[in-house]
């Protein structure tokens, strides 16, 4: 992969696994992320635009901070459903911003990420 148009942009995001099954089951069951297997602690996923890996030798942090991964959703209603339904952990419930809506989370490894939304448009109000 040596094109420019891959030059400088987020690539590959890791995390860590405390559980590698459980951290596989939770991601294809709440965002349909798909693996593949490098050995017992280590498997790489897809979500049909970034790969990334989940890695069971990695250290969690033990509290939430550092860079935040977000990922965009068209209903983060029923993300946030799926979220809980699979053993995850609303750390910070649904909130409006400028432009959108987000919450974040705590996957069953422990680490915090966030999902976002558009602002749905008002009732009776075409979009712009």
């Amino acid at each position: 992969m040596s094109t420019t148009e891959h030059d400088l942009r987020v690539d590959y995001v890791e995390l860590p696994a405390t559980n590698v099954g459980a951290a596989k089951a939770f991601y294809s069951k709440v965002f349909g992320w798909e693996f593949v297997d490098y050995g017992p602690t280590y498997t790489a996923f897809s979500d049909g635009r970034l790969e990334g890996g989940l890695n069971g030798e990695r250290k969690v942090p033990s509290e939430p901070g550092g860079a935040l991964v977000v990922i965009y959703a068209v209903d983060i209603d029923a993300v946030e459903t799926k979220v809980l339904e699979a053993g995850g952990r609303v750390s910070m419930p649904i909130f409006e911003f400028p432009g959108g809506r987000r919450f974040h989370f705590v996957d069953p490894s422990g680490n915090e990420l966030a999902v976002w939304s558009h602002l749905a448009p008002k009732a009776g109000k075409a979009k712009a």
